[in-house]
């Protein structure tokens, strides 16, 4: 009795099991899928998703500038000259000293081998500072000769040459950064005071004279300058990074993105360029201020594409 029942039992098991086998199979056969298999849906198509980096365009101003070299200089500044020629034989100044009107800087000999004159004085027109190196004792010279140059050190300017090319958009007023070596990372402003009305023939540069905004002691006569110079400002236009444009031949393109819900896709759009400054460039057609558009990932867009916008995370709740 007991070997019965226990027939029975596996056959009712044996049973269960080959109709789970066909009612699996069936399954199968209907969702065109192996049996036992998962459906994920792969990549492909515009099922793709495209991470990319956005911003907002807006209508930005440009500002053209160009970058050259000067030094710094006494505004006011006279040369010393000797009232005869002969050797110089004692100075009294050194460079930065302070002087007065009329003070004796420095005495030449006029004697000739044969003669014995009294030495000549040579006095300070202008009160202020010395500015440049004095000659040195046992130096001839004659009464086109400089003994120094004394100038006043509060009052400082920069003399700075632009190549001819940028001639058109010199003028006075023109604002400009002024760095120098000792002191990295610090902007002086200066304005252009005076434009030379000439090209130098042999450097084809133009002389361009700044002066500072505001007096700062720790600016010195003789410093070298870096000199950023303001030159044209380029408005009223959307900006946007050189980068983000995609080129196709002669042609650029942009692409804006379209929100739909919770999913966005972009359009690609041809656009004209204006002009570019330091890696951001005008966009005279094409995008609009508001436009939402991509500046990362171009490369793996084309119009259409899905994207996920990771420019900045969202909030968890």
């Amino acid at each position: 009795m007991k070997i019965r029942k226990s027939f029975i039992v596996a056959a009712v098991a044996l049973i269960a099991v080959v109709l789970t086998a066909v009612y699996a199979k069936t399954i199968g056969k209907s969702s065109g899928k192996p049996a036992g298999v998962g459906g994920r849906g792969g990549r492909g198509g515009n099922s793709a998703v495209v991470s990319v980096r956005t911003m907002t365009a807006e209508i930005t101003t440009l500002h053209g500038y160009v970058n050259t070299n000067g030094e710094v200089e006494s505004q006011n500044s006279v040369s010393v000259y000797p009232d005869m020629g002969g050797k110089v034989i004692s100075t009294s100044v050194m460079l930065g000293s302070s002087v007065k009107k009329n003070d004796i800087i420095a005495y030449v000999d006029p004697s000739e081998p044969g003669t014995n004159y009294r030495s000549s004085p040579v006095y300070a027109p202008i009160s202020g500072s010395v500015i440049s190196t004095p000659l040195k004792n046992g130096k001839k010279v004659t009464t086109s000769t400089a003994i120094a140059i004394i100038g006043d050190i509060n009052n400082l300017q920069v003399t700075a040459n632009v190549p001819e090319r940028y001639v058109a958009v010199l003028k006075k007023g023109l604002k400009a950064e002024v760095s120098v070596e000792a002191y990295p990372g610090v902007i002086f402003e200066a304005t252009v005071s005076r434009v030379s009305p000439v090209v130098d023939a042999t450097t084809r540069t133009k002389e361009v004279i700044l002066t500072f905004d505001r007096h700062d002691e720790r600016i010195n006569a003789g410093m070298f300058a870096k000199v950023k110079l303001y030159t044209e400002d380029y408005s009223g236009a959307v900006v946007m990074p050189s980068d983000a444009l995609v080129q196709n031949g002669d042609d650029f393109f942009a692409y804006i993105v379209n929100s739909s819900g919770d999913s966005e896709t972009v359009s690609k759009v041809k656009v004209e360029k204006g002009k570019t400054v330091d890696g951001y460039v005008q966009i005279l057609s094409g995008v609009k201020a508001g436009d939402k558009v991509v500046i990362q990932g171009m490369t793996s867009l084309g119009d259409g594409s899905k994207i996920l916008d990771i420019s900045s995370p969202k909030k968890k709740n």
